[in-house]
């Protein structure tokens, strides 16, 4: 093969080993050494790692999987397109951060944090890194993550390659069809933002043994947050734990940090043996399944991870379930019950479908889009927006028994539209003789709507 070839191949992108796509040839092979090594030595302590990081190919691979165009800036303002647009571009931006990153300069910068508003009323804090401290960080997470990965238990669903919240429904369904039906449902407090740094370090340095790496970890750990009043008065603190969400390598380390719950949790002496208990995690929410929820599984919980982990189980959310026609567990956006078929002579079933706060969730931002802020819209326009809507909810939703819930949010969205477009003028709009206004909304301005399957 001749030199061109030999570039061009290594430049190739292709899906990675671990599920991640479009990794050039070389940093996906270096993924797949750094897997099979943890694999092939569950104690060995990688102690070479650092280079490996600040490696072009590797930061170019992370540009390329931080850049969106459209994300907010960090406290320094800098957009990606200010890069692209800069006179040197991308190549010498990714260039000066190498060298940074080689003589040990590089510093990260200040996390700006916003508060984004959750259903219940609350804020959920949302930290945004600058581009230049995210491209590092995930340059850090295609280096580590091949090396955690190789540890994680298969009860882990939340932020990993290849792993989505549907598989993490389907271990539920399996768990439930072998009769464990008596859920403790599980909710941390502030998970993200009370994780103890020392603790994390340790469950870090169980595999990994390169200073230069933890010195690293603990400088993204402890960096300031920044945050603006609502006078515009901007005001910074260093926090004493956590790992702020937002950034591109807290859900590796929350990873982590909780896998060694789960380490314990199946132990010899944990509940997967004494009390035949499955665990089903995603990120910070997981659940217990067992044919009885006793004292002494609900004390070992809650135990381990509020006196080992220095977490905070919230008592007012977790509860425990027992599924049947009357109670149903609510998991991932998903409510899960049984439920009697409407078929004659059949037996309960599983029903799975969006939950109560989704469907209202999805309602309210129909009912925004369609609002007076939006009414000089071209109506082409706002069904273009409740499209792009109706299509990410229907990828998500469109798992168990979809059917009722879609028929739900296609009536209010047909609903939300005809009010929309009879009072975008004093007459109103009304659809062309001899067709109805789902006819008109779907052959003149292409509406979509949801088809579910049972």
């Amino acid at each position: 093969m001749s030199t061109t070839e030999e570039e061009r191949t290594a430049a190739e992108p292709r899906v990675d080993p671990l599920g991640r796509h479009g990794l050039p040839l070389k940093v996906s092979r270096l993924r797949t050494k750094l897997s099979q090594k943890a694999k092939q030595e569950p104690k060995f302590r990688f102690y070479t790692l650092y280079d490996r990081i600040y490696r072009l190919d590797v930061l170019q691979a992370a540009w390329s999987l931080v850049r969106k165009p459209r994300s907010a800036p960090g406290v320094d303002g800098v957009r990606f397109a200010d890069i692209e647009d800069s006179e040197d571009g991308v190549l010498g931006f990714l260039q000066e951060l190498a060298e940074q990153l080689r003589s040990k300069r590089y510093r990260p910068r200040p996390v700006k944090r916003v508060h984004i508003p959750k259903p219940d009323g609350r804020t959920r804090p949302l930290g945004i890194p600058t581009v230049r401290d995210r491209v590092v960080q995930m340059a850090a997470l295609l280096i580590l993550e091949p090396i955690f990965e190789a540890d994680f238990r298969d009860s882990s669903y939340g932020f990993r390659p290849g792993r989505s919240a549907h598989d993490a429904l389907d271990a539920i369904r399996g768990g439930l069809q072998r009769g464990k039906r008596e859920v403790y449902d599980a909710d941390l407090q502030g998970y993200f933002d009370t994780i103890p740094h020392g603790k994390l370090l340790a469950a870090l340095r169980y595999r990994i043994s390169d200073r230069s790496v933890l010195k690293l970890i603990r400088m993204w750990l402890e960096t300031p947050i920044e945050e603006t009043d609502e006078e515009g008065r901007s005001s910074r603190h260093r926090p004493a734990a956590g790992t702020p969400q937002g950034g591109v390598i807290s859900p590796l380390l929350a990873n982590i940090y909780l896998h060694w719950f789960e380490v314990l949790f199946h132990r010899s002496d944990g509940p997967a043996c004494w009390a035949k208990a499955e665990l089903v995690r995603y990120a910070d929410d997981f659940v217990v399944l067992a044919k009885y929820q006793g004292e002494r599984l609900r004390a070992w919980i809650e135990r381990t991870l509020e006196g080992r982990f220095d977490l905070t189980i919230n008592r007012v959310k977790t509860k425990v379930v027992r599924l049947n026609e009357s109670d149903g567990l609510d998991f991932l956006g998903f409510t899960l019950r049984y439920e009697r078929s409407v078929l004659p002579g059949s037996q309960h079933y599983l029903h799975v479908g969006p939950s109560r706060s989704s469907m209202q969730r999805v309602r309210q931002k129909l009912r925004e889009l369609t609002a007076g802020a939006h009414c000089y819209k071209p109506a082409s326009r706002v069904v273009a927006e409740v499209n792009r809507l109706l299509d990410g909810w229907s990828n998500y939703f469109g798992y168990g028994h979809p059917r009722r819930a879609f028929a739900a949010v296609n009536y209010h969205a047909l609903t939300r539209l005809s009010i929309h477009l009879r009072r975008r003028s004093q007459r109103g709009s009304r659809p062309p003789a001899g067709r109805t206004l789902y006819g008109h909304l779907y052959h003149h301005l292409r509406l979509r709507m949801l088809h579910g399957r049972r």
